[in-house]
């Protein structure tokens, strides 16, 4: 009975570790994926972002990292942050029309982004690494779509370029999103100085009523004090004089 009760719970515990192994294989880790952090800009201004790229491969690094900037959405002043141990190059491309940046009229803008790394520099495999970059004046758009190439090592490249839908899942391979918001209406303007020279009337209006107020109440005491003087001097005629 005992070595039946043995045999009974050591395959008890085999089935449980089968089905617990089937069920992680399964279910297996979420694929990180390249982004641009923050997630949100303003339209019309600069912002300071940074694609984050984290390395997906057990036995490569990551060498090189290019990025696409939108077409739709041109960008006239793109500046990268240095990152040790790798180089950066810029390509640019014909606007039409022209972008405007403090006045000036810039008809190229750019349109791609390459880092390489030198040495032993890449992104070695459970690591990431941040590429800065500064841009502005950003366009007057919902988003801007980042399509981008992450290449490996071993000569493999992820390819980062799915398009988000709204209200789908999340595509396989998405493109980093830069989320635009719309910049706050301006302050000063003509209904709120109205708005803010209102009180100001009020105040006028009410310091008028009470110096009117004021007049009538000193007017009636004025009556009043005429009124009772007349029936003092009234009544002291009347009275008879004493005699001596």
């Amino acid at each position: 009975m005992t070595r039946f009760r043995r045999t009974a719970t050591a395959a008890a515990a085999l089935a449980f570790t089968a089905a617990a192994t089937a069920v992680l294989g399964f279910a297996g880790p979420a694929s990180a994926h390249v982004t641009v952090n923050p997630k949100e800009a303003t339209q019309g201004g600069y912002a300071r972002v940074a694609f984050r790229v984290p390395n997906e491969s057990d036995t490569a690094s990551t060498t090189k990292l290019e990025v696409v900037l939108p077409e739709n959405a041109p960008v006239g002043s793109v500046s990268t942050m240095p990152v040790p141990g790798w180089t950066v190059t810029t390509e640019k491309r014909k606007v039409d029309p022209p972008i405007e940046v403090h006045g000036s009229q810039l008809t190229e803008a750019v349109s791609k982004i390459t880092w390489t790394a030198s040495g032993d520099a890449g992104v070695k495999p459970g690591q990431f690494q941040e590429f800065p970059v500064s841009m502005g004046p950003l366009p007057q758009v919902d988003s801007m779509v980042f399509k981008t190439l992450q290449t490996y090592s071993d000569g493999n490249i992820s390819r980062w370029i799915d398009d988000p839908a709204p209200g789908a899942e999340e595509p396989e391979h998405p493109a980093p999103v830069l989320t635009l918001a719309a910049a706050a209406a301006p302050s000063g303007s003509a209904s709120s100085a109205a708005a803010v020279a209102s009180p100001d009337d009020d105040d006028d209006d009410d310091g008028n009523g009470l110096a009117v107020g004021l007049g009538v109440a000193g007017l009636v005491a004025g009556l009043a004090g005429l009124v009772l003087g007349g029936l003092a001097f009234t009544r002291t005629r009347r009275e008879p004089v004493a005699k001596a």
